[in-house]
């Protein structure tokens, strides 16, 4: 009798013959020019991470055995050397220690998700959020000042935005900085507890100041939220006018000092002010090049959109671990003799377990195909390569988006991997039990996910007009219902987009029942037709309670699952065309074979997900819908044979997976 577990088995072996279809050859996958083509240009700057991520493997049993002091500490030690080696400050300017390289900076903070989240997050924290904070808003003064010693670690800083009171409605913030024409200073003060910052990575024990968010007010007049340099300790010792509290035991990330900050009446210098985008005389002036304040505020914040990007690309990363290590162990664990009396059968050779990993796989890619594009934008954009407003305001909804559906795919893809290694998986040593609770408040970290697929909502009903800063989410449906909606309702008109489906699809209207189920710019179709439905529908209804009379506010309100409904449609069409595009410019051959089995496993998969949306637009009929779903299981018996070279293509270090029992 063999064990079921350590029989020793080669993972790419298929036990059974595979039901292939006449004249497909499966094709052979090189795994290292694979993961070439997902490392990308910055293969390099990825493998300096994976050799550090190796060299510090220690600190995945360290969470588990220390104290929580011990292992903030820890971490903080790991960051501090880690930083010694260049990869947390390949985004900033070469004159102040670092690579000059914003792609890069993205890059490596992705490929550290492999390991330790806990040391992710503090990076991001320190470099991402604190350091990005003075790089962006922040002058030549600041960065003078601040930005040789924060990129080595020397000096360690917060990012203190949030607030007990006011999540994710950062305009609302009720921190003040008074400014005292007679001391030339700013009084930063908590006038309550809804306004203590609150969930402050770094600040509960290692930073020694803080880029803190707070409503400017001069003389007595309001003038926005606008970020200051302020101290917080000197010497480790908490300075007079501070009080920190620390956040407590979370569900994950122990290894980040999460606290709560209050100011009464702290004094910092006029030069504290970060004054970018806005600056106050000596003589108390206010002075700013941007004149409108909403403008202004959206214009601040939007500096700040690498910390969506990279907290999407984490997520991703993350996904691939928990796939890595779910794929493999179920290459290698069998479970009853399902095919040969002799022989139990290989987990991943069970229809469902494909079922159950395969398309998450395919999302995988799709998803880090759709994050290499966003990053590049953001590169692009913040390096000066691409300068318009509009690619700005395009790139602030992207990166939106793919931050919700990574995130979300995170989540759902470790759940799913946990439970595919059954018990085994809800052993710590196996690395789930961090992987679930280290992950789950990416989806809440740089913006809850529906507030922030309401700003892409906001982005395609407005078609990211000039007015696209000025308006919260009621203005929105004032403009959509009073100027935009025929705009919106010309460029989603059905004619309009049937007449582009019929240039690349045969079968006149009938198209969604001619086209092969494999053909890409069929899977585009749908995923569009979707989209401009949607959109389409959102703009009616808006315009519809407008002309009722009815409250902005309480349209919105009613209409805001539509809302939600078509910002996700028009991430996870835009996720699929970079998928596509990714996968056309690949030479025939093997290699392309293997990624549009992926591709079209997405595609299909996702269409098959929303079947009945689709059946109730009257764009799937029962038969056709029962067909995708052959053409999924088909997909995913062509997939097996080659999922562990797919999972092998991620390159995550074989330290960071653990798992001794479950990989061997």
């Amino acid at each position: 009798m063999t064990d079921p577990v350590t029989d020793a088995v080669d993972p790419r072996t298929y036990a059974e013959p595979v039901d292939l279809r006449p004249g497909y050859v499966q094709p052979v996958v090189d795994v290292p020019a694979l993961r070439a083509l997902l490392d990308g240009k910055y293969a390099d700057e990825r493998d300096l991470v994976r050799k550090n991520l190796a060299e510090h493997r220690q600190i995945l049993l360290d969470g588990e055995t220390m104290t929580t002091t011990e292992f903030r500490d820890r971490v903080r030690d790991v960051v501090v050397e880690m930083a010694s080696t260049g990869q947390t400050g390949m985004g900033f300017p070469a004159e102040y220690g670092g690579g000059g390289d914003i792609g890069a900076s993205v890059a490596a903070f992705e490929t550290l998700a492999y390991g330790d989240l806990s040391v992710l997050v503090k990076v991001g924290v320190q470099f991402g959020l604190f350091g990005g904070a003075i790089l962006q808003l922040g002058t030549k003064a600041h960065h003078d000042a601040y930005l040789a010693d924060l990129i080595t670690g020397k000096l360690m800083g917060c990012f203190a935005m949030t607030e007990s009171g006011h999540g994710s409605n950062v305009q609302a913030l009720g921190t003040t900085a008074t400014y005292d024409v007679a001391t030339q200073e700013f009084v930063i003060t908590t006038p309550d507890d809804a306004s203590r910052k609150d969930y402050i990575g770094n600040a509960a024990a290692h930073a020694d100041v803080a880029a803190v968010f707070a409503q400017l007010e001069i003389d007595g007049e309001g003038r926005g939220v606008h970020a200051f340099v302020v101290p917080l300790r000197a010497g480790g010792e908490v300075l007079p006018g501070v009080r920190i509290e620390d956040c407590g035991h979370k569900m994950g990330l122990n290894g980040v000092d999460n606290g709560r900050i209050w100011f009464d009446g702290v004094r910092v210098p006029r030069a504290n002010l970060l004054n970018q985008f806005a600056d106050v005389t000596e003589d108390g002036v206010y002075e700013s090049s941007i004149d409108n304040a909403n403008r202004r505020f959206f214009t601040m914040l939007g500096t700040l959109v690498q910390g969506r990007v990279c907290v999407g690309g984490a997520g991703i990363n993350a996904s691939k671990v928990a796939l890595t290590i779910a794929t493999k162990y179920a290459a290698r664990r069998r479970q009853f003799e399902a095919s040969d009396p002799d022989q139990e059968q290989l987990l991943l050779d069970y229809g469902m377990h494909q079922r159950r990993l395969f398309p998450l796989l395919a999302r995988t890619y799709a998803l880090h195909f759709a994050q290499e594009y966003v990053a590049g934008a953001l590169h692009d954009v913040f390096s000066g390569l691409t300068d318009d407003d509009q690619a700005r305001r395009h790139l602030e909804a992207r990166a939106a988006g793919t931050k919700v559906l990574g995130t979300w795919h995170a989540t759902r893809t470790i759940q799913e991997c946990r439970e595919a290694c059954g018990g085994a998986g809800y052993l710590s040593a196996n690395r789930f039990t961090a992987l679930k609770a280290d992950t789950d408040v990416f989806t809440t970290f740089e913006g809850d996910n529906h507030v922030l697929l309401q700003l892409v909502a906001k982005g395609l009903l407005t078609d990211y007009s000039s007015e696209f800063e000025d308006m919260d989410q009621f203005g929105m449906v004032r403009f959509v219902a009073g100027l935009a909606v025929e705009t919106v309702l010309e460029r989603t008109s059905a004619h309009k987009l049937f007449q582009r489906i019929k240039d690349v699809l045969p079968g006149g209207d009938e198209w969604d029942q001619e086209a092969g189920l494999l053909d890409s710019n069929y899977h585009r179709a749908m995923l569009r037709f979707r989209e401009e439905h949607m959109l389409g529908g959102v703009a009616r209804r808006l315009k519809r309670g407008i002309d009722q009379g009815m409250n902005p506010g309480e349209v919105f309100s009613r209409v805001q699952d539509h809302v939600i409904g078509a910002a996700r449609a028009h991430v996870e069409r835009m996720v699929l065309d970079a998928f596509i595009e990714k996968t056309r410019t690949l030479p025939d051959g093997d290699q392309k074979v293997a990624l549009s089995l992926l591709c079209d496993l997405h595609a299909l998969s996702t269409i098959e997900a929303d079947r009945a949306w689709f059946m109730e637009h009257g764009r799937l009929t029962t038969s056709r819908s029962k067909a995708i779903s052959r053409e999924v299981n088909d997909l995913c018996r062509k997939i097996r044979p080659l999922a562990v070279d797919y999972v092998d293509a991620f390159g995550v270090p074989p330290e960071m997976l653990r798992s001794e029992e479950l990989l061997g």
